[in-house]
């Protein structure tokens, strides 16, 4: 049995790994390597340390679904609506421009990472395993092998990596020699927005009185969109209080970016008040920066490196945009999903290794399919 390493539980990682699981069952060995404590990604959905039943989502806010996209890929929202896991949008949010006329918006009533684990759910049988940083990437024979920060080198038949671009660059070992000197200029090209995102806990009984449910904010230098989240989501309860989540704007966030967030979050609370000058006191406060929170500059390109003859890495970053745009990275995740459908005619190819480049798919021709396949 061939047993594939996916980098990365966020959306793009965990769809991967459902897809791998619905398409060979039981022929593949699927293991997940998380950096983080927990599952989501840029789709995270934090709780309050007083009381765990408030949650904030800190990335993505809603999801936005445009025709094109809710009919290609309607099974995949039927099957997230049939669960629960997707809600219409029914809350006011103030500021929100559509691009296109009868696109969809979708909430998570239990937080956004709830997608992420629907679909790890449905990977039954994948190893996740979460304080997993990888390092190193060796080829080996027709394998590879990949190391991580305080633990023992591992032998995979393929490695997905579903990182930033960025973060796949800094990775050592062999994934060098793939690229050639200009194929690996095009790839540093790639750029990201960068964001902080604050998320603001209440007792139970406190009221926030404003007549939406979010707005995006365009007289402040610092913020950029604030949601009342459990309001946004439709679960306003006399038993848990709200949760406020403030997103900033790319320029704030590209001027403090090495900032301490310690430093930030202060600054942030100060814009705050200037917005929301009535906002209660909260109970609790998270602080969350998003550095690569969404792609700022795209390339397409090809990548053929002459490895053994046999391999050919090939990457796409689409300029195309489709969703909604709002704080880190909302409404994203029907992109990702366009992706990923991929997997599903992917095992009929020749292909050695699999590379998923943030949101993108990459393929590695060889002969790795007529392994699995046996």
């Amino acid at each position: 049995m061939s047993r594939v390493l996916i980098v990365g539980a966020g959306l793009t990682g965990s769809l991967c790994a459902c897809l791998l699981r619905r398409e060979l069952s039981d022929k593949v060995k699927i293991v997940v390597w998380e950096k983080s404590r927990g599952t989501g990604g840029r789709m995270s959905t934090s709780r309050s340390p007083s009381n765990m039943s408030c949650t904030a989502d800190l990335g993505a806010q809603y999801i936005t679904a445009t025709p094109y996209y809710s009919q290609i890929h309607k099974s995949f929202y039927e099957e997230l609506l049939l669960h629960d896991v997707l809600k219409p949008l029914e809350a006011t949010i103030e500021g929100m421009m559509l691009k296109d006329e009868g696109s969809l918006n979708y909430v998570t009533p239990s937080g956004v990472s709830s997608i992420v684990k629907h679909y790890l759910k449905e990977s039954a049988g994948a190893e996740v395993f979460f304080g997993h940083h990888v390092t190193h990437v060796y080829r080996r024979g027709s394998g590879w092998e990949v190391c991580r920060k305080g633990g023992s080198p591992e032998q995979f038949d393929v490695v997905v990596l579903t990182m930033p671009v960025p973060q796949i660059l800094q990775l050592q070992g062999d994934i060098g020699s793939l690229l050639k000197d200009s194929e690996r200029q095009k790839l540093e090209a790639v750029s990201y927005s960068s964001r902080f995102a604050l998320g603001l806990f209440y007792k139970a009984g406190v009221q926030i009185s404003v007549p939406w449910a979010a707005k995006y904010v365009s007289s402040n230098p610092c913020i950029r969109y604030i949601a009342i989240d459990d309001k946004k989501r439709n679960l306003v309860s006399d038993e848990c209080g709200p949760s406020l989540v403030v997103h900033t704007s790319v320029p704030f966030g590209l001027q403090h970016l090495e900032d301490p967030l310690e430093e930030v979050q202060p600054v942030i609370l100060c814009e705050l008040e200037k917005v929301m000058p009535e906002l209660p006191k909260p109970e609790n406060i998270k602080c969350q920066k998003w550095r690569y929170s969404q792609r700022a500059f795209s390339i397409c390109t090809s990548i053929s490196p002459d490895v053994d003859c046999s391999l050919r890495l090939q990457t796409g970053f689409s300029t195309h945009t489709h969703t909604q745009s709002c704080g880190g990275c909302c409404g994203r995740h029907t992109r990702r999903m366009a992706r990923l459908t991929y997997f599903r005619r992917l095992f009929g190819w020749s292909c050695c290794a699999l590379w998923v480049a943030d949101l993108h798919f990459c393929k590695v021709t060889g002969r790795w399919h007529q392994r699995l396949r046996r």
